[in-house]
């Protein structure tokens, strides 16, 4: 017989690194570049298919950090998955790496010839300045919600609200699972009539909109998205809400008082550890004095991952999807919170509704996904895909949580207007409405 082809021995390395990856049985198949076929070896409900479009990604998928690698490869199309994202990342976290560290340098020496250089990714993020500078936080923020309203509109509610919905009996559509996580905040808030509202992160204006159509209060929003502001100043004007609600293009740290009520739904998670006290103390100081603050955080989960560091660095996430962003444990929110004057009055974890959130949203960016691709490009379409279906695993498996968490500033006698039960939130039949 004569020499194999440099195309047979490609597939040969191929299928002997696979072989020492992959523990037996296979939990996944694989599909080459040629079209042959690794099956999978364990019977599934959900087949998932990793699709390996070139020799060489399989270099780029064994090189720590892991996620980064994989990820990047996903965004350029190296790879791609048939079947439910979502279960593909559920089928990774389960394969812990079972090679010792020798054993792993053996790896890496044998995908060496696979290698190629890596492209520029057009859709990384480019911050400059002091991480949680007034500057470098309008750069983050206007790295990733100043993609384009038409994107967002595609698969968020008709309010275009982009935070965990609320699912309380579990049949929801996500138009009303949105609505009832409006209603949940400010029935918390206990907003009533003619009050000030101060939505800090307000998004494309979903809350302060809502808190004037339905509570009849004075709202103002402050976002450091331009695009944002746009669309939620073009909403206001269309539901002739211009004397109640207002949004500016500003800094959290710039925001001053009164306000009888503020909410921060999904923000906090951009302040960052070291400037979470002066987060506290700006919107303690906010407030008048038995006020409430309703803050709506992502948390690191009950439950850790499995994959060490050199898996899961968390890299990927800040490159591409929330650049600055920190996820922290519950406790570091309260104690901030305490330390700034603020007294905890209820907690509560919503974990398994944002898990539900993201699966409705990249379902319905899958429906319009040729549609989203026209929009951003197919770099940034599969960047959301990736990034929601991972969001999701994680909630499902309790590596991250969302807790909301209400702080109350007491007035001189060590009051605030909060209720002795949570009686009063359930009074009308539940969320949805008034």
């Amino acid at each position: 017989m004569g020499a194999s082809t440099p195309h047979e021995r490609l597939k040969k390395t191929a299928q002997h690194l696979i072989e020492q990856v992959l523990p037996r049985p296979r939990p996944l198949g694989v599909r080459f570049w040629d079209g042959s076929l690794l099956p999978p070896e364990v019977p599934r409900e959900d087949t998932v298919i990793l699709v390996l479009k070139r020799p060489e990604v399989l270099a780029r998928l064994l090189e720590p950090p892991l996620d980064l690698a994989l990820g990047e490869a996903y965004l350029e199309g190296d790879f791609d998955v048939e079947g439910n994202l979502e279960k593909a990342l559920e089928i990774a976290e389960s394969l812990t790496p079972r090679l010792n560290p020798l054993e792993w340098a053996g790896v890496l020496r044998d995908a060496t010839s696979l290698k190629k250089g890596l492209k520029a990714l057009g859709v990384a993020a480019r911050l400059k300045g002091r991480a949680h500078s007034k500057e470098r936080d309008r750069q983050a923020i206007q790295h990733h919600y100043d993609v384009s309203n038409r994107f967002y509109r595609l698969w968020l509610d008709q309010r275009m609200v982009y935070s965990c919905a609320y699912f309380p009996q579990g049949d929801e559509d996500l138009d009303q699972a949105q609505e009832n996580k409006l209603e949940l905040v400010l029935k918390k808030l206990r907003l009533q009539p003619g009050e000030r509202l101060l939505d800090v992160g307000a998004g494309w204006g979903g809350l302060i909109v809502y808190a004037a159509e339905r509570y009849g209060a004075q709202a103002l929003g402050v976002t450091l998205s331009k695009r944002q502001v746009e669309h939620a100043r073009a909403v206001i004007a269309e539901n002739g809400l211009e004397d109640r609600v207002q949004i500016e293009l500003r800094d959290y740290r710039d925001v001053r008082g009164p306000f009888d009520k503020a909410a921060s739904i999904g923000m906090a998670e951009h302040v960052g550890r070291e400037k979470l006290p002066e987060y506290f103390r700006t919107l303690y100081q906010a407030l008048r004095p038995g006020g409430l603050l309703l803050h709506h955080v992502i948390t690191r989960g009950p439950v850790p991952p499995r994959f060490s560091k050199t898996v899961a660095s968390g890299e990927f996430m800040r490159r591409y999807v929330f650049p600055d962003g920190e996820i922290l444990p519950l406790w570091t929110h309260l104690k901030a919170a305490e330390e700034a004057g603020f007294e905890v009055c209820d907690v509560e974890d919503l974990r398994p509704h944002y898990a539900k959130t993201l699966r409705h949203w990249v379902a319905r960016l899958e429906a319009r996904f040729a549609e989203a691709v026209r929009e951003v490009g197919a770099a940034r379409a599969r960047l959301w895909r990736l990034y929601m279906s991972a969001s999701a695993y994680q909630f499902a498996a309790g590596h991250l949580a969302i807790h909301q968490v209400l702080l109350a500033k007491p007035n001189a006698k060590g009051q605030a207007a909060v209720p002795p039960s949570r009686a009063d939130l359930y009074i009308g039949g539940g969320y949805g409405g008034r």
